[in-house]
């Protein structure tokens, strides 16, 4: 009996790695063995930095009200010490998009928290 394959299913994988190699160089977009490494290297990369992308932006938002700080004068850890005895919950992203936006109402916040 004549060995059978599974013809439909393995051409539609092939085309799902091929169609997701899509605008890479050379045979990294045309060739299945090179497309379907890149693809995969490319996931690898996309899952590590759907992470790394949350860290670089709390780190950012501390760069900009660290600066929004010392221009009211009061350091970051000091400022941050006190907005959470103040009781006052606004988070990083929301402080950073205030220093950067509207300085006026990040210096009115820092004088209710210093006083």
């Amino acid at each position: 009996m004549p060995r059978a394959t599974n013809n439909v299913a393995a051409r539609k994988r092939r085309k799902k790695i091929l169609k997701a190699a899509k605008g890479y160089k050379l045979g990294k977009s045309r060739l299945y063995k090179t497309a379907k490494d890149q693809v995969e290297k490319g996931w690898q990369y996309a899952y590590r930095d759907r992470r790394a992308k949350k860290r670089s932006f709390r780190s950012l938002w501390i760069t900009r009200i660290n600066a929004a700080c010392r221009l009211n004068e009061i350091s970051y850890s000091v400022f941050m010490s006190k907005l959470k005895a103040s009781n006052i919950s606004l988070d990083r992203k929301v402080l950073a998009d205030m220093a950067v936006r509207s300085p006026e109402d990040f210096s009115a916040l820092v004088k209710q928290v210093s006083a």
